[in-house]
C-alpha cells in the first residue's frame, strides 16, 4: 500500500498562518511515501511568496510532485508573463515541469496546466500527451497510474464544460489507453471525488477524479481548509478529508470514501469507509 499526501491552492501571500505549523506537524505524523501538490503555491507570483512556499515545501516530506497554477504566473508584469512565465517558480520550486515518481506500486506523473494566454483557466498540450503515453502505456495494470495536474479533467455536473482543462477530450483518450487511474487536481478551493464514467463515456475506462480544496488560503470561497490522504492499494484506493478545526486548531479526518476498480473502470464502493489507521 502506497499513501499520498494531496495539497493544493497554498496561495502563499494570502495564507492562514495558522495553519502552517499544525499542517506541517500532521504531514509529517502521517509519513506518506509521496507529497503532491496541485498547483497555486502562491497569490501574485511574487518571489517572496515563492520563498515562503519553499521554505514550506522544505518542511515537509520527500519525495515531493509539485506542479504550477495559473496563480504561480505573474498577472501583472506583462513581459513576465509573457516572455518567463514559470521563472520564478521554476527558481523557487522545481526547474522540472513534468515531475514523475515511479515505484513498483504507482507511477505519479505532474503535468503543467497554467498558460499565459488563458490567465484563470488551463490547457494541456499534444506534447504532454505524448508524455503521459510514453511514461504510463509501457508500464504494467498493476502499477496505479496518477495523473497530478492544477486544472481539473472532471468536476460535478454543475460546472460546465468551459472549466475543465483545454482539450481534456483528447487527453482522456490517451488517458484510456494507458490505463490511467485516477487523476488529481485543485483550481476551485473545492473537495470532490468521482468518476469520469458519465462526461466521458469511454468504454471499458473510467479514471477516479479527486479534486482538493485549499490547505492553507484565507479564501476558501464557503469552504473550510482541507486537504486529501489517499491510501492506493490496488485495485482499491480509500480517499480521507481533512478538515481544518477551528476550535482545536488542528485538522482531522472530516470522511473517508473508498473506491475500488471493476473491469477498467472505477466505481465507489457501498457502505461506510473507517479511516485508514
Amino acid at each position: 500500500m502506497r499513501t499520498l499526501v494531496h495539497l493544493s491552492d497554498l496561495h502563499f501571500g494570502r495564507v492562514d498562518a495558522t495553519l502552517l505549523e499544525p499542517l506541517i506537524a500532521l504531514v509529517a505524523r502521517i509519513k506518506p511515501d509521496l507529497v503532491v501538490v496541485s498547483g497555486d503555491l502562491t497569490q501574485r507570483a511574487r518571489s517572496v511568496e515563492f520563498a515562503a512556499a519553499r521554505r514550506f515545501l522544505d518542511a515537509l516530506p520527500s519525495p515531493q510532485i509539485v506542479v504550477p497554477g495559473n496563480h504561480d504566473v505573474p498577472l501583472h508584469n506583462v513581459v513576465d508573463r509573457m516572455l518567463r512565465p514559470l521563472a520564478k517558480f521554476k527558481r523557487y520550486i522545481t526547474s522540472e515541469l513534468a515531475p514523475i515518481y515511479i515505484d513498483d506500486e504507482i507511477a505519479v506523473l505532474g503535468l503543467n496546466t497554467a498558460r499565459s494566454m488563458v490567465f484563470k483557466n488551463g490547457r494541456i498540450n499534444k506534447e504532454q500527451i505524448a508524455t503521459v503515453h510514453a511514461q504510463f502505456c509501457r508500464l504494467e495494470d498493476k502499477v496505479t497510474k496518477i495523473i497530478v495536474t492544477h486544472h481539473p479533467f472532471d468536476l460535478p455536473e454543475a460546472h460546465g464544460q468551459y472549466d475543465l482543462v483545454g482539450r481534456a477530450k483528447l487527453a482522456m483518450e490517451t488517458f484510456a489507453r494507458c490505463g490511467a487511474d485516477l487523476l488529481l487536481a485543485g483550481h476551485f478551493h473545492a473537495s470532490h471525488s468521482g468518476s469520469t464514467a458519465a462526461r466521458y463515456q469511454i468504454i471499458g475506462h473510467s479514471a477516479l477524479v479527486v479534486q482538493a480544496g485549499t490547505a492553507t488560503s484565507t479564501r476558501g470561497r464557503g469552504e473550510t481548509n482541507s486537504f486529501n490522504v489517499l491510501h492506493i492499494d490496488h485495485p482499491s484506493i480509500v480517499v480521507e478529508r481533512y478538515r481544518w478545526q477551528r476550535g482545536s486548531g488542528e485538522f482531522a479526518v472530516g470522511g473517508a470514501e473508498r473506491f475500488e476498480t471493476v473491469a477498467g473502470e472505477w466505481v465507489r464502493s457501498i457502505g461506510t469507509v473507517q479511516a485508514v489507521k
